[in-house]
């Protein structure tokens, strides 16, 4: 009886234990169940906002190269074929380019993907007509995708739907991965007991016979580690899944999960990214080498990465194509065509994503300024910029080829010759290109934005504006003798003109187009340090600036693109306004969420801002800059200024045509002299970008209170055109000169009515 008794105990432990087992399981499945619904329904991925350059817009008149163009279109990773029949395509010709675009969805319309055909004479476009014969005015081609705000795990992916993947594609995929995708609810027990045997001969974990849910599992809910517990866990989470939702929705999130490759710190995600990553198109442009590759891919990216392992990655490829042709996807031809074409993977240096850092460095900046890291990392913002990917690359070649020659000809002294560049409209202040370093994809110290250098001469323009609104005319005359200052820690200021060398007297005009530094420092002087202080303020310079005597020569630090900001208000008449990298945000479904607009403040009177253009104009035709137009055809005209600072530790060039302001750094980053000066160095670059720019002509529109007079060049005095060393000069109304040099007395009697010249005569 006791016996009997202690056995029905230990039946009604074992059912309760096995009850609460059952009941733990049970909460268990409910639990993971309910984690996987909401998981799966919810925001499943953190996605990066995505930036873009701005859209190239073709119409007729506008100046455009088939080069240009090609750059363009390479950028956007267009396929260049001898017929063009589907988008993507494109085929260029010396007078005509035929496209088929892919389209676009803009925050203002759609743009839709067609055939056009572009018809040009020499650098302007001439005509656009559609694929029916229709004449188009205006098309803008979809924007160059440059790079992404990505979250803390570094993911990033470019989420596609079902429908924009190939067939041939899912096919490959199914066929190498899952060829029981359709048929199983989540698990394969072929597969499993395939994978067990496998363990079990090798004696460890080899093989884990997963589906594509379980890897869909694994990547979304799991982690990547071999572990019996893992796999153990995989298939009830399997099972669940299938159990909620369609083969289609989880083939979707498959597409837009899986790991793919890695670039630096950058995870790449899903096979969206990964068709721009290893070929710079969209999946959906794909051929069938391509997509196979794609689909290999999945077994092992690192070990099949087909930049480091193209041999591996080929064996890969075409067991995939085998497969498809085994199971009757592709017949014989396509087979071997395949399998015998080239990876076709392009370089990482010709991809766009990620190839403008500083620019994308300059983008992060402005939009913190109302946006959340967060929300920039997760939400699928898409940022649409100024980035003009054409000028951003002649910037980088004219950068890089002049900082290679540099070195060339000056060897060891110049090596490790760095630079910084930014390129703006000057007529809307958007900022069009930005180059951070010589290593143009290095995300690193930014030299454009964050280098803090000398200006040198760059700061006189501003000591000469002061002066004009203080009174002074183009040929005031400014003592530009020697002289020491003592200053306040006992020490002596003792400037100098850069050829050592001393004049009397100068012209106003002269000493800025010169670049002297005996009459600037002793005019700042005259004015005062904290006028000439408020003038750069007014000009856009932000940082704080010490009252020191040196500031008249720029020894004080501002980066490129602070430097850009001071010019461009000297190249919009008196307008200041924000350099702008960013045109709009919307969210991920294209809704525009915030915009900035042009805006303008008129900080210096226009009067006073024409006469300091002029100066810059004559410093670029007559001054330290002349060397411009020995590249440069005469009736382009442009303004600008060298600078150079202190023991030619820097080498600077800011200036400006009608619609491109180029502002050009060069220096050592250990702050060491260099051989070169702002002329013979930064200039070149800038001359270098500048003729390869398609360019307008700086024509500044004369003010109602500023007169040009004829001024003889010698004396300073009202002259004649017809005298010999005459010169236009602009006025300011009522300061102009009154004395006329003995030759602008003649001439003016010569042009006097007889009547006139008799009575002047007779009161001589």
């Amino acid at each position: 009886m006791k016996y009997l008794y202690a056995q029905f105990q230990s039946l009604k432990f074992a059912t309760k234990l096995s009850l609460a087992f059952l009941l733990l399981v049970s909460l268990g499945l409910i639990y993971t169940d309910y984690h996987i619904r909401q998981q799966f329904e919810g925001k499943r991925w953190a996605v990066p906002a995505k930036v873009y350059a701005r859209p190239l817009e073709l119409y007729v008149g506008s100046p455009l190269s088939s080069n240009d163009l090609k750059v363009e279109l390479t950028r956007l990773g267009y396929q260049f074929v001898p017929k063009v029949v589907k988008p993507g395509q494109a085929n260029i010709s010396k007078t005509k380019t035929i496209i088929y675009t892919r389209g676009f969805k803009f925050t203002d319309s759609l743009e839709k993907a067609q055939r056009i055909t572009i018809h040009y004479s020499g650098n302007q476009l001439t005509k656009i007509t559609q694929s029916q014969s229709e004449d188009l005015s205006l098309i803008r081609l979809e924007p160059v995708l440059i790079g992404g705000i990505y979250p803390l795990n570094n993911e990033d992916r470019e989420l596609i739907q079902l429908n924009e993947a190939p067939d041939a594609f899912i096919q490959a995929l199914i066929a190498i991965e899952d060829r029981g995708f359709y048929e199983h609810n989540g698990i394969s027990l072929r597969g499993i007991s395939r994978a067990m045997l496998a363990n079990l001969k090798a004696g460890r974990f080899i093989q884990g016979g997963s589906t594509l849910t379980q890897q869909l599992i694994k990547n979304f809910y799991l982690t990547s580690e071999r572990t019996l517990a893992r796999k153990l866990l995989e298939i009830p989470m399997a099972l669940l899944l299938e159990s909620h939702y369609s083969k289609a929705d989880i083939l979707e999130a498959y597409l837009n999960e899986v790991y793919l490759g890695q670039e630096g710190a950058r995870a790449i995600h899903g096979f969206g990214l990964a068709a721009q990553y290893y070929f710079a198109q969209p999946l959906s442009e794909l051929k069938l080498p391509h997509l196979a590759l794609l689909a290999g891919l999945v077994k092992g990216p690192s070990y099949y990465d087909p930049r480091r392992q193209p041999k591996r990655a080929e064996k890969r490829r075409n067991l995939v194509l085998k497969v498809l042709y085994e199971q009757d996807a592709i017949d014989i031809f396509q087979y071997d065509s395949a399998r015998l074409a080239p990876l076709g993977v392009v370089q990482q240096t010709s991809l766009s994503k990620g190839a403008y850092p500083a620019y994308l460095d300059l983008v992060r900046r402005q939009l913190r300024q109302d946006y959340p890291d967060e929300e920039l990392s997760s939400e699928g913002l898409r940022i649409f910029t100024n980035l003009n990917p054409i000028a951003q690359n002649k910037a980088e070649t004219a950068l890089t080829k002049t900082i290679s020659s540099l070195e060339k000809t000056h060897g060891k002294s110049i090596k490790g010759l760095q630079g910084g560049m930014i390129v703006t409209d000057p007529q809307t202040g958007e900022v069009i290109a930005v180059i951070g370093g010589r290593q143009t994809r290095y995300r690193g110290f930014n030299r454009a934005l964050d280098t803090q250098r000398p200006i040198g001469s760059l700061v006189k323009p501003a000591v000469y504006l002061t002066a004009i609104e203080q009174g002074y005319n183009l040929v005031t005359e400014l003592d530009d003798s020697p002289f020491e200052l003592d200053m306040p820690n006992g020490t002596t200021w003792q400037p100098e003109n850069f050829d050592l060398k001393s004049r009397d007297y100068v012209q106003l005009h002269q000493a800025l187009a010169h670049s002297y530094n005996l009459s600037t420092a002793r005019l700042g002087m005259s004015l005062g340090l904290d006028n000439v202080i408020d003038t750069l303020k007014r000009l856009g310079v932000e940082r704080p600036l010490a009252p020191y005597p040196s500031l008249l020569l720029g020894a004080q630090g501002l980066s490129p693109l602070e430097v850009a900001k001071m010019y461009q208000t000297m190249a919009s008449n008196g307008f200041q306004m924000p350099l702008r990298a960013i045109r709009r945000v919307t969210d991920s479904t294209g809704d525009e969420l915030s915009r900035y607009p042009f805006e303008l403040e008129q900080t210096i009177d226009n009067n006073s801002i024409h006469l300091l253009q002029y100066m810059l104009q004559e410093t670029t035709r007559a001054g330290t800059a002349r060397s411009i137009y020995d590249s440069m055809p005469e009736d382009i005209n442009v303004a600008g200024k060298t600078g150079t600072s202190d023991l030619q530790r820097d080498s600077w060039f800011a200036g400006f045509a009608g619609n491109r302001l180029a502002v050009v750094w060069l220096g050592q980053d250990n702050n060491m002299p260099l051989p070169i000066t702002g002329s013979s160095g930064a200039l070149r670059a800038w001359t270098s970008y500048m003729v390869n720019e398609t360019l307008e002509p700086f024509i500044a529109a004369t003010p109602e209170d500023v007169e040009y007079l004829w001024i003889d060049q010698q004396t300073g005095m009202l002259s004649d055109k017809g005298c010999f060393g005459a010169q236009q000069l602009p006025f300011l109304s009522g300061n102009s000169p009154t004395e006329r040099s003995e030759c602008g007395i003649r001439k003016k009697n010569d042009a006097m009515p007889a009547v006139d010249r008799w009575i002047n005569r007779l009161f001589e």
